[in-house]
């Protein structure tokens, strides 16, 4: 959590001069710190060599596009939080850019206060963990073979190797191990999680919930279940409460 004494630091990654200007002359005067690459190489270099709060890169970027760009952070940092910017407003595209990790999608042109909002929203969910499903609830959940440490975001199975998760796995996974053997409805996990319900997020949370499926094939007992029309249920056979 920052102090009020420091700034939020932003890698911003964006290759129109005039659209960079005014938009880093913006996000100063509100008091962030701002660091400005012209491409996708540049940022990444930027990336790897300071520490930054939060990324907006737009998508059509020379040298390395914002995509690769997102999946190149992601491999070294799972959790730093990563906003698009784009003129594409194809469904496919919104799809990626959730597929690759990033917290939120701006369709250009947009205005600056919409931005400062999103950075906001982004911020507050990423650095307080306070909502009625996470605060006061344990950081380690025992799901039949399984280990989860929701605190360092690690899933371990004897004999399966340790598996990190992302920020965004290691959520969803909380949310129905807090709810386990009971449903957890769709919009609660989105509302929760992504802050906002929309059929974007979730398409990308489908995609989550089949990675955290794949995590815990080791123990056939452990399944994540499909209510239709409703959520989901992380159910474990042969345990009705929580240990």
């Amino acid at each position: 959590m920052k102090t009020e004494s420091e700034k939020v630091r932003i890698l911003f990654v964006e290759d129109d001069p005039n659209l960079s200007m005014v938009l880093q002359d913006y996000l100063e005067m509100i008091g962030y710190s701002i660091r400005h690459a012209k491409n996708g190489v540049e940022g990444f270099n930027y990336f790897m060599a300071e520490p930054f709060d939060l990324l907006i890169l737009d998508v059509m970027l020379p040298k390395k596009d914002g995509f690769s760009l997102a999946a190149d952070v992601r491999a070294s940092n799972q959790s730093v939080p990563i906003i698009f910017l784009t003129a594409k407003s194809l469904k496919e595209d919104r799809i990626k850019g959730f597929q690759q990790g990033c917290d939120d999608y701006i369709t250009k042109p947009f205005s600056t206060e919409e931005l400062s909002l999103r950075i906001k929203a982004i911020l507050k969910r990423c650095a307080v963990p306070g909502n009625q499903y996470r605060t006061g609830t344990p950081e380690l959940f025992v799901l039949g073979k399984y280990e989860f440490d929701s605190g360092n975001m690690m899933l371990r199975c004897k004999g399966v190797e340790d598996k990190r998760l992302t920020r965004k796995e290691a959520d969803l996974l909380k949310l129905l191990c807090i709810n386990k053997n009971n449903i957890l409805p769709r919009e609660v996990a989105l509302e929760t999680i992504w802050g906002e319900n929309n059929y974007f997020i979730g398409r990308s949370m489908d995609v989550f919930i089949a990675k955290l499926r794949k995590y815990l094939k080791a123990d056939p007992n452990v399944r994540i279940i499909n209510v239709h029309g409703i959520g989901f249920k992380l159910e474990i056979r042969g345990e009705l409460v929580q240990r």
